[in-house]
């Protein structure tokens, strides 16, 4: 019955949290599949744009993550207005940030555009979807923090429901924005940013509601806003060595060409939008470990961690076997340039075989998030970046062939993503999840 009970929690969590994860990548397949058909150099110029925003937006998601753990541990400890006092902390510090990171980048746009050494073309039209977008830096990182403490009590509805009407929203705008008005990137640029906003001001609500409800305070308190930036410090070096891993190919990617890089844009874009879907589980990880370790039920989370990875695996494969079936269609459909689709098929089809690894990873790095086990996931992340800066190096040695496109080294960069560096990770995580060390009790544990 326990077990049943731990299921029905899984899936209750899980599900409405695919949804609200896969907010920001929709937002970039949406404009990948309008700008797509604007030519390669636009869809290039995206790629280089998406993975900046995509890696600063990434580095920030210990706003979340940093957050969820806390105000489950608390709840599960009884305390529900500490709890929420706890997350409007966390809101304070994404709001700070957020507009602290959009200044920055309105003035350092060229000096992150630039190294990726890109032709003239590409680069300007970065710099130009740049311009618009780091006005919506502190929207999505406010969602970030309001989805973290909604996760934290449990309500991952709200979220889904606020995603679905950004995601709609997003999608409307880009089309009229790109092809009704000719705004061309910048219109994608514009529609982006008016839906994340939409996104932040409707979460701040629903989150500052319930804790007038609960009576808990709205201003910031010095100490719970230096727990979230103490966590998020080590959480920001995990993640920082996740997208060193995913920018160093990128690197690569451009340096290959505009097709090559065009190709991978497209294909990290879905790996961005699958990885997400696959961490819905680890979200249901970080808030119900969180919530067995705040109330000290031992035995119950470690039965959690059998029951994630089992559907952590299935879900990999279900997803792995999903694209390599529609990856002709999927190609098809993102872009019209016959060069970039004919690379484009191979790669997806890596990208699908690596997945049934990838989908044990996210959960395990959900567990070790939701028990406040930091530390390692800051040091093991940097030994998994090592493990693949050889894999990286060994691709841009790849000749160019004859052909306009060269497949191979487009296919050898996925594999070394999919297969060397999710398959790092698998085995450090792996190796802790099977010790007790991480597996601290007590509310003020995280």
């Amino acid at each position: 019955m326990r077990l049943t009970g731990l299921k029905r929690e899984v899936f209750r969590l899980a599900l409405p949290a695919l949804g609200a994860l896969i907010a920001e990548p929709l937002f970039l397949l949406t404009d990948t599949a309008m700008v797509g058909h604007l030519g390669a150099p636009a869809l290039a110029s995206l790629g280089l744009a998406g993975v900046i925003l995509q890696t600063l937006v990434g580095l920030m998601i210990f706003l979340a993550y940093a957050t969820t753990p806390r105000v489950a541990r608390l709840l599960g400890a009884g305390d529900k207005r500490s709890a929420l006092e706890a997350g409007i902390d966390g809101l304070w510090f994404a709001a700070g940030l957020g507009v602290a990171l959009a200044l920055i980048g309105a003035v350092s746009g060229r000096l992150l555009v630039h190294p990726f050494g890109a032709d003239a073309e590409v680069t300007s039209g970065a710099l130009d979807y740049l311009t618009i977008s780091w006005w919506g830096i502190p929207g999505m990182l406010l969602v970030l923090a309001a989805t973290g403490v909604l996760r934290g009590v449990q309500d991952t509805m709200t979220p889904f429901r606020v995603a679905l009407v950004g995601f709609s929203a997003n999608a409307i705008l880009n089309a009229v924005l790109i092809y009704g008005l000719g705004l061309g990137l910048i219109g994608s640029a514009i529609g982006t940013v008016i839906a994340q906003w939409l996104m932040a001001v409707w979460l701040i609500m629903v989150v500052l509601r319930l804790a007038g409800r609960h009576q808990a305070r709205f201003s910031p308190h010095l100490r719970g806003v230096t727990k979230t930036g103490s966590l998020g410090g080590w959480l920001f070096i995990r993640t920082l060595s996740l997208r060193v891993a995913f920018v160093g190919a990128t690197v690569v990617a451009a340096r290959l060409g505009t097709e090559e890089l065009a190709t991978w844009h497209v294909a990290f874009t879905v790996f961005g939008l699958l990885a997400l879907a696959l961490d819905s589980l680890a979200i249901a990880a970080q808030t119900l470990v969180g919530h067995r370790l705040g109330g000290k039920k031992y035995v119950e989370a470690r039965e959690l961690v059998r029951l994630l990875t089992r559907y952590g695996l299935i879900a990999g494969v279900s997803a792995g076997g999903f694209l390599a079936l529609a990856s002709p269609l999927l190609a098809t459909i993102v872009t019209s340039d016959q060069l970039v689709r004919q690379a484009l098929i191979p790669v997806l089809i890596i990208l699908a075989l690596s997945l049934p690894i990838g989908g044990p990873v996210f959960v395990l790095d959900g567990v070790l998030m939701g028990a406040g086990d930091v530390v390692y996931l800051a040091w093991t992340g940097i030994v998994n970046v090592a493990a693949l800066i050889p894999l990286l190096w060994a691709v841009s040695l790849i000749p160019q062939p004859d052909t306009e496109v060269n497949t191979v080294a487009v296919i050898a960069l996925q594999a070394s993503v999919g297969f060397g560096y999710l398959g790092a990770r698998w085995l450090t995580l792996g190796l802790r999840a099977r010790q007790d060390t991480w597996m601290t009790v007590g509310e003020r544990s995280v």
